[in-house]
C-alpha cells in the first residue's frame, strides 16, 4: 500500500449558495414595521385622540346656564308671578320654584335641592341671591349669570351671597374632582396592567375571579391612600376619612371591573373602550371644571350616569352637604362594579366554553 492509499478524499458535495447579506429593501422593511394590527391601532389611538379634543372643547367652549334649579322667596301675592317670570327668562337660564322663607331657601339649596334661590326684598330694589359654590368651582359664576338675568329683565340689583362656600384648602373647589379622576385612572390602569400582563382574556373563569380579587384588594387600598392625601396629609378634605375611603373603593373597583369586562369582551380594544367612557366621556361631563347645569345637552345628559360624575358628585355632597343628594351616585357607582364584575366572570366562562368547543 503505498503513501497516497492513507489519503482520504471527501465525498464530492454540490456547491452551497453564500448566505444573502444584502439588507431589506426600505419598503420589505416598512412592512415589516408596520404591520396591519399596528397601523389599525394607531389609527384607532388617532380617533381617540380627535374625541377627547371634541369632547372637552364641546363640552367647555361655551358654559351657559340651562334650567338651573332656584327657589324664590317672596311675598304671597307676587312670589307666583316671579316664579313664572323667571322660568320664562330667554334660553331657560333657570327652573324657578316657590319656597316659604328664607331658611327653607337656605335649607333647599345646602340639601342639594336646589343649586341657588332668590330673595326678593319687597321694600327696596336689591335682591339677595344665595349660592353654595361649594358645589362647583363655577357655581358662582351661574350665580351671577343668573343674576344679570334676573337684573336684566326685572329691573333689580341683585347681591350673591355664597352660603358654603369650598375650604381655603380646597382652592376653586376642585380637589373632589381630581381626587375622583385619580381614582377612576388608577382603577382602569390597574385592570389593564393585569390583562396586558397575563392576556387581555383570562384563560378561565378562575382567573378572572383571581384578577377580580386582586383588584378588590387595589380598591381597598387606593381608596384609603386617596382619603388619607386629602384628610391628615393635606388638609384639603377633612372630617370624612373613613366615608372617602370607602367612596373611594367603590370608585376604583367600578372602574376596574368595567374595564376587566371590555377586555374580556373586546380584548384589547377593550382598553381603548374603557378610556373613551371614562376620560373621553366621563371627565369633561363630570362637573369638575363646570357643573351640570352650565354644559350642553349632551354632557349634561350623560354625566351623573358615568362613574367620573357620580364620583364627583359623592364626593363634594359627603364633604361639604353632610351626605345629601349622594344616593344617585352611589347607585351609579354600584352598578357598574356589579355589572362589570358580573359581565367579567360571564365573558370569561363563554370564552373557556367556546375554546374547549
Amino acid at each position: 500500500m503505498t503513501k497516497d492509499d492513507n489519503v482520504t478524499t471527501p465525498p464530492a458535495t454540490a456547491l452551497e449558495p453564500a448566505p444573502d447579506t444584502r439588507r431589506p429593501g426600505f419598503l420589505a422593511e416598512l412592512r415589516d414595521a408596520v404591520s396591519f394590527r399596528a397601523a389599525s391601532l394607531v389609527v384607532a389611538v388617532l380617533a381617540v385622540q380627535m374625541g377627547f379634543v371634541l369632547s372637552y372643547i364641546g363640552a367647555f367652549h361655551a358654559p351657559a346656564p340651562h334650567r338651573i334649579p332656584v327657589a324664590v322667596v317672596a311675598p304671597a301675592q307676587v312670589s307666583g308671578q316671579i316664579v313664572t317670570r323667571l322660568n320664562e327668562l330667554s334660553g331657560e337660564p333657570v327652573l324657578a320654584r316657590a319656597a316659604g322663607s328664607e331658611q327653607q331657601a337656605r335649607a333647599l339649596v345646602l340639601d342639594r335641592t336646589v343649586d341657588a334661590a332668590v330673595l326678593v326684598d319687597p321694600r327696596g330694589t336689591t335682591d339677595t341671591l344665595f349660592v353654595a359654590s361649594a358645589g362647583g368651582p363655577a357655581v358662582s359664576t351661574a350665580g351671577q349669570q343668573i343674576a344679570e338675568a334676573i337684573e336684566h329683565q326685572q329691573h333689580r340689583q341683585v347681591k350673591v351671597t355664597d352660603i358654603r362656600p369650598p375650604a381655603a384648602s380646597d382652592g376653586r373647589g376642585m380637589s373632589s374632582f381630581y381626587l375622583v379622576l385619580g381614582w377612576i385612572v388608577g382603577g382602569y390602569l390597574a385592570a389593564a396592567v393585569l390583562g396586558m400582563a397575563a392576556g387581555a382574556r383570562p384563560a378561565n373563569l378562575h382567573r378572572t375571579v383571581i384578577r377580580l380579587g386582586v383588584l378588590a384588594l387595589y380598591a381597598i387600598a387606593s381608596g384609603l391612600g386617596g382619603a388619607v392625601i386629602v384628610d391628615p396629609v393635606m388638609g384639603v378634605l377633612t372630617g370624612h376619612l373613613v366615608q372617602l375611603w370607602a367612596l373611594g373603593a367603590l370608585t376604583v373597583f367600578a372602574a376596574a371591573a368595567t374595564t376587566v369586562a371590555l377586555q374580556n369582551l373586546l380584548g384589547l380594544l377593550g382598553v381603548g373602550v374603557t378610556v373613551i367612557l371614562f376620560v373621553v366621556l366621563g371627565n369633561p361631563s363630570a362637573g369638575g371644571a363646570y357643573p351640570g347645569v352650565l354644559l350642553p345637552d349632551f354632557w349634561r345628559a350623560i354625566g351623573p350616569w358615568l362613574p367620573p360624575g357620580a364620583g364627583t358628585t359623592a364626593v363634594r355632597n359627603t364633604v361639604y352637604f353632610a351626605g345629601h343628594a349622594v344616593t344617585q351616585s352611589l347607585w351609579v357607582l354600584a352598578a357598574y362594579a356589579l355589572l362589570g364584575a358580573v359581565a367579567a366572570t360571564i365573558t370569561s366562562a363563554l370564552h373557556h366554553r367556546r375554546a374547549l368547543a
